[in-house]
This record gives structure tokens, C-alpha cells and sequence, in this order.
């Protein structure tokens, strides 16, 4: 099912090579780099806004296993990540990475070669340079797991001003779905929880009531927001807050959403981007031979010939050395 689901999918052939590369089986979190799929804004309380995407990369290195260790510590010890960094932290050798944001111009996203919103795609650095804009450091571990993990919930639609969602359509879906999973699990004042409450108050009078709500809840002010909400005696430290600023869509976002994201066409262009990832790899000797020794592991196990041929047949659109050494190494292992 996971080969033919990509042979039918292969818009997913990007992110394919990188879980199959050495990248797929980082040594610790300490030693990996994040990226958001998604696109994301920096908006203005006038209403303007840049798109950006994020990097988060690590001061540790880049550290992986090969597939061979990856699967003997995950045999020996399922919970090695979370004992890493734990012992890490404890120690005092506190994981730190540098974040950063690629900037784009509305302007520029309409003439763009690939649609900004496809989380398949990514956006050169020769165009869009990384610009950082702080760190993170993770100094402290949990002193109660239930507390402060397990009730944890993340969602990209906890922003601070400033920071706003995009047209990208599995970011709209993820906006929605991810609290709503969060309230089923944890109730409807979960952001209320100290795992998940903002550390710098919020005036949103209207996620207000509800179960367990055990602060002033807003006092008597609306629950509706407008531009003539002013600070009331309950929260006089708070400003009110301008819907422009929150808006989440523009008329440039309605129309470059509306006209060309939902689009499912696949063409060679698809995969230029993936093409470039598999000659980054061949810059490290032996890690194409360890990205084709890993697929051909996984892919030997496929009874069907024709979707095995079909899986060759989609590789080799990236490169087409790279299917036919993946197809010689498969049949090899299923000889074998």
C-alpha cells in the first residue's frame, strides 16, 4: 500500500528521498533540522504582510544513523530520542538552533515557478536567502511527563501577533483540525493549562466559558470583537485588536488560492526540485548507495512486479541512473 500509494501520489518524490537518505534516520533531535512545510506571514497592523517559511538549524551538526544502526537502537531502546535528549539537557549540554525565515514579496509569489502554497516544493536560497531572526535553546526538561507533555498541544494556529496563517490549503485544514483535536483530548480550556497557556496575556474576549474556565473569563465585556473594542477595568493593560490585523486572507490570497492551488497536474517540472536533492546526496560518498540500499530494503518486500516497475518508473523521472540502480538492487534482494 505505501508504494502504490506514491506511485499514484508522486508529487510526495521530494520528501520520498529524504526519508530514505541518510536524513531519515537522524541520530538524536539534537543533531536535526526543521523546516516548515508550510507557508506561512508576517503581517502589519496596517494589513500588509510578507510570506515567509522557516528554517530551524541545529549548532550540533547534522548527525544520522544508517539504516542498519537506526533499526538495532530501535530494537534495544524504542524510547532513544526522548533518553538523549533528556540526559542531554540534564547535563547541562543545552541543544541550541538558529532560526530563520525566507522572505518573499506578494508580488513576487504570483510570477513565482512554483505555486508558494505546495507543500511539495521549496524555495531556492539563491532567491530567497535566509535571514535569521533568533535562536532557540531548550534548557529544561519536564518536571512532571503528564503535565507538561502529555498535555501539551501544539497547533500552528497558536500564533502571536504578527505571525499569520496562508492560503496553503493543508495549513487551513491544519488550523482548524488540530485544536479541535486538542479540545476533544484536553477539554475546551486547554489553553489554559500552564503547559499550553501564553506567557504573555492575550485580550481574545471571544474564547470565553466553557468547562474548568476558573480565571475573571473577561468580566462583562463583549464576546465579539470591532474596531471600536477599547481596554475595559477588567484587562486595562490590554490594547484592543484590529481585525485588519487578523485577518487571515487577502484579495491577493483569495485570488492566487482560488486560481492556482488546487491543482493536481503533474509534470516534469514536479521534479526538478527532487532531482537537485539527489545530486546534494551524491556530494557525500556512499549516501546515494545507502538511499538506494534503503529503498531497495523496503521495496523488495512488494510482490507485484508491475508496482514494482511503476515504483523504477518514478525514480527514474528524478534521475534515471537512479532507477535503474535502484531496480538492479531491488531484484538483486529479492533474488537473494
Amino acid at each position: 500500500m505505501f508504494w502504490d500509494f506514491h506511485v499514484g501520489n508522486p508529487e510526495g518524490i521530494h520528501e520520498l528521498l529524504h526519508l530514505f537518505s541518510d536524513r531519515g534516520t537522524p541520530q538524536s533531535v539534537r543533531f536535526l533540522n526543521s523546516y516548515s512545510g508550510h507557508t506561512y506571514k508576517f503581517t502589519k497592523e496596517d494589513g500588509s504582510f510578507k510570506y515567509i517559511k522557516i528554517h530551524i538549524k541545529t549548532q550540533q551538526g547534522i548527525k544520522n544513523f544508517t539504516r542498519e544502526e537506526a533499526t538495532k537502537i530501535a530494537g534495544e531502546n524504542p524510547d532513544y530520542m526522548i533518553q538523549d535528549m533528556f540526559e542531554a539537557i540534564e547535563r547541562g549540554d543545552y541543544p541550541k538552533w538558529n532560526v530563520y525565515v525566507q522572505v518573499m514579496d506578494p508580488s513576487e509569489a504570483v510570477n513565482f515557478r512554483w505555486n508558494i502554497f505546495d507543500m511539495t516544493k521549496v524555495w531556492p536560497h539563491k532567491d530567497f536567502p535566509l535571514r535569521q531572526i533568533g535562536q532557540m535553546t531548550l534548557n529544561r526538561n519536564p518536571g512532571n511527563y503528564f503535565a507538561d507533555i502529555e498535555q501539551a498541544a501544539f497547533s500552528p494556529s497558536t500564533m502571536v501577533p504578527g505571525f499569520a496563517g496562508s492560503a496553503d490549503p493543508v495549513l487551513q485544514a491544519r488550523l482548524f483540525a488540530y485544536p479541535e483535536a486538542a479540545r476533544y483530548r484536553l477539554g475546551v480550556n486547554y489553553q489554559m493549562l500552564p503547559t499550553n497557556a501564553a506567557k504573555v496575556q492575550v485580550y481574545c474576549p471571544f474564547e470565553r466559558d466553557g468547562k474548568m474556565r476558573f480565571d475573571s473569563n473577561y468580566g462583562g465585556d463583549p464576546n465579539y470583537v470591532n474596531s471600536s473594542l477599547q481596554p475595559t477595568k477588567f484587562y486595562p493593560e490590554m490594547k484592543g485588536i484590529s481585525p485588519k490585523s487578523i485577518s487571515l486572507h487577502t484579495e491577493h490570497e483569495k485570488w492566487v488560492g482560488e486560481v492556482i492551488t488546487y491543482t493536481s497536474h503533474i509534470t516534469d517540472d514536479d521534479f526538478v526540485q527532487p532531482a537537485a536533492l539527489w545530486e546534494v546526496i551524491g556530494r557525500d560518498s556512499g549516501h546515494q548507495d545507502r538511499t538506494i540500499g534503503n529503498i531497495a530494503a523496503s521495496l523488495k518486500g512488494v510482490e507485484s512486479a508491475k508496482l514494482r516497475n511503476d515504483v523504477y518508473a518514478l525514480f527514474s523521472r528524478v534521475d534515471q541512473d537512479l532507477g535503474k540502480r535502484l531496480q538492479k538492487a531491488t531484484e538483486a534482494a529479492i533474488k537473494s
